[in-house]
């Protein structure tokens, strides 16, 4: 399937971020990005449909050809957490779902590695290599939008629908042609409060 427009997700329960990502012959623009939130005092049950709405806003908005979801990392100590980061997961599967779109479900250090080269790496270099790789004039904020557009991103490098040059840079860890590339940028943010 060559993939021409790519939804990326970092899910939350409190903050989703999204961002979805379009291929051009050899351009790779930005298109929307933002989060989805939801109120911690609220229930469970409105937190998930708050969720489930605002991600199937933005699929009714850009009819992506795929999904790409951050896989659910839990640490031993925090058996809740995971707990309750299945639940968001679920509700932005069920969106794809319904929508006929298909999910692909990426690690979190597989795409750190991907787009830095470093499995580990943090916050602000996830944010630049997104940054240099779409050819913003500024980092993305908050990083749930990075973190969103890094995995719309490493979707995109791994498949032969990236351009070659990108894919291959991204691989060696050299700068990519990518990171020349302007595009038109447009951030929104869905806050529901």
């Amino acid at each position: 399937m060559k993939l021409r427009k790519i939804l990326g997700i970092d899910p939350g329960l409190n903050t989703t971020g999204y961002g979805v990502v379009e291929v051009d012959g050899m351009k790779v623009r930005l298109v929307e990005a933002g989060i989805v939130r939801s109120r911690a005092k609220d229930s469970i049950e409105s937190r998930l449909t708050e969720i489930f709405t605002g991600v199937q806003e933005v699929i009714e908005a850009h009819s992506p050809d795929l999904m790409a979801l951050e896989q659910l990392f839990s640490h031993y100590d925090r058996p809740r957490t995971a707990i309750l980061m299945g639940h968001a997961r679920g509700v932005i599967c069920l969106a794809a779902g319904q929508a006929g779109i298909e999910v692909a479900h990426f690690e979190p250090t597989r795409v750190k590695k991907v787009m830095t080269g470093n499995g580990r790496a943090s916050k602000s270099q996830i944010q630049l290599a997104v940054k240099v790789q779409l050819g913003l004039a500024s980092a993305p904020e908050p990083n749930d939008v990075a973190d969103a557009l890094a995995i719309a991103m490493a979707v995109l490098i791994r498949t032969a629908s990236a351009p070659s040059s990108i894919a291959s840079a991204a691989w060696l860890g050299a700068p990519s042609p990518a990171s020349t590339m302007t595009g038109t940028v447009a951030c929104s943010m869905m806050m529901r409060i």
